[in-house]
């Protein structure tokens, strides 16, 4: 199966289950804008300007990001749930 079309298709089964459940669509996007950054941090190990740039915004940007959403820079791991 093509990368994009498994992408596609784990987003939509997410998109379903979060409506499902009635999560209202600014939650969602916090989430996964949180989820994002977490994962990029991790594959940067931390270094902020190899993160904003993996992530295509101005490390500024991502410094009001991660303290909108209190992600810690030494350790972006997602929380355990």
């Amino acid at each position: 199966m093509p990368k994009n079309t498994k992408l596609r298709d784990l987003m939509e089964e997410m998109a379903t289950e979060m409506v499902e459940k009635g999560i209202f669509w600014h939650e969602a996007v916090m989430q996964f804008e949180k989820h994002f950054i977490q994962t990029a941090l991790r594959r940067s190990e931390g270094n902020l300007l190899k993160t904003a740039a993996a992530m295509g915004i101005h490390r500024n940007t991502l410094s009001k990001k991660i303290t909108q959403h209190r992600i810690s820079k030494e350790n972006p791991r997602p929380p355990s749930s």
